[in-house]
């Protein structure tokens, strides 16, 4: 296998692990609006993500950086073409941060109301914008001889790219919402998995279309092995959920992230971003890659740096594992 191949199937792996875990994020910040009844229970749910989310964030800003070093003609034509959209993202990013930090800093209601409505807005909209992108990267956009994408921010918005973002953001809001049921005790959790049930049920039947379309139009052997996993994980997720089982619920809405983002990664290969103008056109993991001497370098820093990211970041999950509820909240933090 070349270098080249070697680090599509990375960047791939820092995709996946960003969504798996930015996933329950923004699914949690959604569910600031749609499960939490009060001031109270909104506290918990921050609170359940508080010591993880920015290190969350960490899996994109790696994944980002691993495409501007390894494929920087991808990089170059995906951050132009896609300028708006990403923008909004990292506007987004940058609020929701703020918005958790800042929350607290004042006792006022209406402070506190606004930022817990920013980290709604700024959970949802990327959920859903992630799906539109990635969407198009598979689908094909509007790539010229010279690499460049000379379509319109409107042509990104087309029925495959939108049905991929409403998939993403339904599958996040599940995610959060066994992730949710996983961490707190009391009546919230009892109502997350109700909850994850109804938002389950329908992430089930847009995925299975969404996946369907994917492997019809660009899809292989491996890609088709791996939208079965998907389906059945979900599923699989959907049963667990409903006889309790929070743990399998929350390790298989996982894996069906895990599988959904494989599956296309897998239906894109060797294409990092393909040309719907003409297939010469193709961005590929040859003529869009770094030198072999760029590619070995970053192969070493990367088998040095990963294993401590990943060893820190498993210890601040063991460290916060356990559930929160009201009880756990003090009156005076909740305001």
């Amino acid at each position: 296998m070349e270098l080249h191949d070697v680090w599509f199937v990375l960047i791939a792996v820092l995709w996946t692990g960003y969504f798996f875990l930015e996933g329950f994020d923004f699914g949690v910040g959604i569910l600031t609006k749609l499960l939490a009844r009060d001031r109270l229970e909104k506290r918990v749910l921050i609170n359940t993500i508080g010591p993880v989310w920015d290190g969350n964030e960490v899996w994109l800003l790696t994944a980002g950086g691993a495409t501007f070093a390894a494929f920087p003609e991808w990089y170059a034509t995906l951050f132009s073409g896609f300028y708006l959209p990403l923008l909004v993202i990292l506007v987004c990013l940058i609020v929701r941060g703020v918005a958790f930090e800042y929350r607290a800093k004042r006792p006022e209601e209406n402070w506190q109301r606004n930022w817990e409505t920013a980290i709604f807005w700024t959970s949802l909209v990327p959920a859903f914008l992630w799906g539109v992108a990635f969407g198009n990267i598979v689908h094909g956009v509007k790539i010229d001889r010279n690499f460049e994408y000379v379509g319109t921010v409107w042509n990104l918005l087309n029925p495959y790219a939108l049905l991929g973002g409403l998939v993403t953001l339904t599958l996040f809001t599940f995610h959060g919402s066994v992730f949710t049921a996983l961490k707190t005790v009391g009546d919230i959790r009892v109502r997350a998995r109700k909850l994850a049930t109804k938002v389950g049920a329908l992430t089930a039947a847009l995925a299975l279309v969404f996946l369907l379309w994917t492997q019809i139009d660009s899809g292989d052997v491996k890609s088709l092995v791996a939208l079965v996993v998907a389906v059945a994980a979900l599923l699989g997720a959907l049963g667990a959920n409903l006889r309790g089982r929070e743990g399998w619920a929350f390790a298989l809405s996982g894996v069906t992230i895990v599988a959904a983002v494989a599956m296309l990664f897998l239906s894109l290969f060797p294409n990092v971003m393909p040309s719907s103008l003409n297939e010469d056109w193709n961005l590929t993991v040859t003529n869009a890659s770094s030198s072999p001497y760029t590619l070995k370098i970053m192969t070493w820093l990367a088998a040095i740096a990963t294993p401590l990211v990943l060893l820190y970041q498993g210890w601040t999950y063991w460290v916060f594992r356990k559930r929160i509820g009201t009880q756990h909240i003090a009156t005076e933090a909740a305001h």
